[in-house]
């Protein structure tokens, strides 16, 4: 029993100084201290190079895994992806999950065509083809309709994130009435620059083609084109439901850096003076700085996409 005893408290001592231990090296890591010249650990040079390794990997890691290239300049949005992430919001909302056309897709896929071949980004054509045009020509009747529009998005979760965060593309979603679904994707140049237009169609289909004379047509209401209007916090928030896991957990790494320098630069003239009477002095404030910009960078990156 003695010796039993004995062994639980050595056992206790030695949990006990390496809880300090962990306890202490945390704590010279994130926060200024007399003992780490109040320069924290992590951002000082090699802390910053984790740091750094850490977001490149989590991006790159993703983005192959997502895209099939580390630079994430391939789209990995497909008819099925955005198709399961439309029901997950419906069926989330208590609606019916909607079912895909293939002839909506074909009228999906030659309206973001036609945007590419007439360089245009709006619901109207330059020569005032209106969206319902092309289910005319693919011969797909209905009794109501509606369409979204995306530009470079490279995720269907993404894509249908953006078209949540505004009311009228929201309203397509999670419209009752609406039974079916196509989806276009296409490749090309608009405006001279390199692009990826993604275009839904939802419909829900009449099923006695004789009344479709007297079928009317409701674009007007549901759909319109432009940058979502919203506030910098909502902006914000908007940009973090966009983001993929490993971008939001690059975020979050570079905003605790960020973090961390600027509380280092409120204890600058704590610094040994050697340190005082060169730039290190304000190196928290030139860090924190450089980490929100680069901050900046990630977020445009990765957040570029418009409906």
């Amino acid at each position: 029993m003695e010796i039993e005893y004995t062994y639980s408290i050595v056992k206790k001592k030695k949990q006990t100084r390496f809880h300090k231990k962990i306890h202490h090296k945390v704590k010279l890591t994130f926060l200024p201290h007399r003992k780490n010249s109040y320069r924290p650990h992590l951002v000082r040079r090699q802390g910053l190079a984790s740091v750094l390794v850490a977001v490149a990997m989590l991006l790159g890691g993703y983005n192959y895994a997502a895209t099939g290239s580390v630079l994430g300049d391939k789209s990995a949005i497909t008819s099925g992806g955005l198709l399961a992430a439309t029901n997950k919001e419906r069926v989330s909302h208590e609606l019916t999950p909607l079912k895909i056309n293939y002839d909506l897709s074909e009228a999906a896929r030659l309206k973001a065509a036609d945007m590419l071949e007439k360089q245009y980004w709006d619901h109207t054509s330059p020569d005032g083809t209106q969206p319902w045009a092309w289910f005319d020509k693919v011969g797909y009747a209905y009794t109501d309709a509606g369409e979204n529009l995306a530009k470079n998005f490279t995720t269907d979760g993404s894509v249908v994130a953006a078209w949540m965060a505004s009311d009228s593309h929201r309203e397509n979603i999670l419209d009752s009435k609406y039974t079916e679904v196509g989806f276009g994707t296409i490749h090309g140049t608009l405006e001279g620059k390199t692009a990826q237009i993604t275009v839904a169609m939802y419909a829900n289909p009449v099923q006695d083609k004789a009344v479709v004379a007297g079928v009317s047509r409701n674009f007007d209401a549901k759909s319109s084109v432009g940058s979502i209007a919203m506030s910098p916090m909502a902006r914000l928030g908007y940009n973090l439901q966009t983001m993929s896991p490993a971008v939001l957990a690059s975020f979050v790494l570079l905003m605790i850096v960020a973090l961390v320098s600027f509380v280092a630069h409120a204890y600058r003239k704590k610094l040994p003076r050697s340190l005082q009477r060169s730039w290190y002095r304000h190196h928290g404030l030139y860090k924190g700085v450089g980490t929100m910009m680069l901050v900046v960078m990630v977020l445009t990156l990765y957040s570029s996409g418009q409906i």
